[in-house]
């Protein structure tokens, strides 16, 4: 009721709101990269991400209590440390049989073995069928745009686009 009273006051004035044309939001169309992974390889990023599912976290002990201690792993030396004993009730440490199988140890979960890229021309080495790219988180708006439609035009994966929707 009150919008209709200024609006034909504004109308009776001769003003009108100025109007402002939308610019269409920027899409990049990447296509979906599939890899053909071999039988074991496909076996083996399973098995890695079931065992991964039941590691424990590994933290330095007592990081939960000091504020000056941080939240990774760092080997008890302490000569009365309980964790190095082993001691039960402890925090976990870290021991052989943790690990993930060497053949998919440091790939992406998608098989593809992640880059990180700062500048456009560093794609130019990377190999499309079994590498991916992550842009690192340091480059700007600007060079990533870039970034990005290169990667797309010679076919290359994006493992963290830029989310452009509207």
């Amino acid at each position: 009721m009150e919008e209709d009273a200024i609006e034909s006051i504004q109308k009776s004035a001769g003003e009108t709101e100025p109007e402002v044309e939308e610019k269409p939001a920027q899409v990049i169309e990447a296509p979906e990269i599939l890899i053909t992974l071999d039988d074991e390889t496909k076996r083996l990023l399973d098995v890695r991400k079931k065992q991964k599912s039941k590691k424990p976290h590994f933290l330095q002990t007592d990081s939960h209590k000091k504020k000056k201690l941080k939240d990774y792993w760092r080997r008890p030396d302490g000569i009365h440390n309980k964790t190095r004993y082993g001691l039960k009730g402890k925090c976990p440490r870290v021991e052989r049989g943790f690990g993930s199988p060497v053949l998919v140890r440091g790939l992406h979960p998608s098989g593809f073995e992640e880059i990180v890229v700062n500048t456009p021309s560093d794609l130019d080495s990377l190999n499309a069928q079994k590498q991916a790219v992550r842009i690192a988180h340091t480059v700007g708006g600007r060079k990533r745009e870039i970034t990005e439609k290169k990667a797309i035009e010679l076919g290359l994966k994006i493992l963290n686009p830029t989310r452009r929707e509207q």
